[in-house]
């Protein structure tokens, strides 16, 4: 049997990696979505172990010493990562697992799983990338301002990933991301 690939999709906030990440589950069902691991507590709906793994900030630290973790990060004073145990798993009975993380954890998956396929999403422009962050509805002006800031340089860091890929139209996205991880 052939082993899987692991897939990274990362990118700026509000670039829409989440839509397309939902769009290339649906599909492609031959696609498994890694599930993170996280010190946050559940937001109302979510559900252990389909949502997050969700642990106190001990058995993370634990997590992070025994390496297994494949990338980490604190965001807004909690810890989240990917662990490794189900990626790898998965990986070996031949799937293919979609990792949907920011630009500082997809860093991290170059030195702990160097054949992964690292593809970095961008805007079509600031502007829209702006527009974007403000239709979402969920952050003051000062945390937009925040979030364009580290947007232009992790753009600007864009070429150290494998591919990139503008997402500037949601089908013509998608189909070119489909060719690049299915064809390429």
């Amino acid at each position: 049997m052939q082993n899987g690939k692991l897939i990274v999709l990362t990118g700026p906030s509000g670039v829409g990696k989440g839509t397309l990440v939902r769009s290339l589950l649906q599909r492609h069902p031959e696609l498994v979505l890694s599930i993170s691991v996280t010190t946050r507590s559940p937001r109302k709906g979510e559900v252990e172990a389909k949502s997050y793994y969700f642990v106190d900030r001990e058995k993370f630290q634990q997590m992070v010493k025994a390496g297994e973790l494949l990338e980490w990060a604190e965001f807004a004073g909690n810890f989240y990562g990917t662990p490794r145990p189900p990626v790898m798993e998965k990986i070996n009975m031949g799937e293919s697992v979609l990792l949907e993380i920011e630009v500082q954890g997809a860093r991290q998956i170059k030195q702990t799983f160097p054949d992964a396929l690292r593809v970095f999403i961008l805007p079509p422009s600031i502007a829209e990338l702006e527009k974007r962050l403000r239709g979402r509805e969920q952050d003051s002006d000062e945390a937009i301002a925040k979030r364009l800031q580290l947007a232009n340089k992790e753009i600007e860091e864009a070429g150290e990933f494998d591919v990139q890929v503008v997402n500037d139209d949601l089908e013509s996205t998608l189909q070119n991301l489909a060719s690049i991880l299915f064809d390429g």
